[in-house]
């Protein structure tokens, strides 16, 4: 008797539950998924000449729904629109996370910096992310998505995701791509190790994410702090 009550599945599914299957059973990636971390280490870092902490409802946003998931939030930084900062932020983020999105400095002005800084710094790239990006923004915005650079890659043992600052660009970015992959992605860049990065030793403690409304202070590794080596993976800086 059919269920009546069962949404159709996919074309050739013929009423297959997956979810009742084995696990050994179902498709490769949702094994993936279900063997997936429900906590990912995630840094958020903002590219921005004008914006304060304070102000910035694009990082504060994606903060608050990675609290609202699980997920560790181990850094969060407002930087200018200036390579070498940005640079600064991302190699020390990338110690220490094991996703860093950023938002801002993606598209076609003079000071928008974000993309070759970040090409510079991947290893593996992940095209299928600037892609679906601009997919979905075009049905938002039409032809002006093309003006988007968004990108992501991995840079050794973490994934960079370069979005564009503007909430609501963000917002597409998160709810239509990254949020229901957060950690299949972590798993997948984890579960055979990356070329280049050496095992971690001990863990170093890690540097509290302000409070939203306060503007972090330098802290060691940061700018204007003492640099010191921070690290889930303690590899080498990834090479310029």
């Amino acid at each position: 008797m059919t269920d009546s009550s069962r949404p159709p599945g996919p074309p050739g599914d013929a009423g297959t539950d997956h979810a009742a299957q084995p696990l050994a059973q179902q498709p490769s990636s949702q094994q993936h998924r279900a063997a997936a971390p429900r906590r990912v280490r995630v840094a958020v870092l903002t590219i921005s000449d004008t914006r304060t902490p304070d102000t910035d409802t694009s990082g504060q946003y994606l903060l608050a729904e990675l609290r609202a998931a699980g997920h560790e939030t181990v850094q969060y930084r407002v930087v200018r629109d200036d390579a070498v900062e940005i640079r600064t932020a991302l190699v020390q983020f990338v110690r220490e996370a094991t996703v860093v999105l950023s938002s801002g400095g993606t598209g076609l002005t003079g000071r928008d910096v974000t993309v070759p800084v970040v090409e510079s710094m991947i290893t593996k790239p992940i095209p299928g992310f600037g892609e679906l990006f601009r997919m979905l923004s075009y049905r938002e915005v039409g032809g002006a998505a093309m003006l988007s650079r968004a990108l992501g890659g991995l840079c050794r043992g973490s994934a960079i995701f370069a979005m564009p600052g503007s909430l609501n660009a963000v917002k597409t970015a998160w709810e239509g791509i990254l949020r229901d992959e957060i950690g299949h992605l972590a798993f997948e860049i984890e579960r055979h190790g990356q070329p280049g990065v050496v095992a971690a030793g001990p863990a170093a403690p890690s540097v509290p994410v302000p409070p939203a409304s306060q503007e972090a202070a330098p802290q060691p590794g940061e700018l204007g702090g003492s640099p010191v080596r921070l690290g889930r993976h303690g590899k080498e800086e990834p090479p310029t």
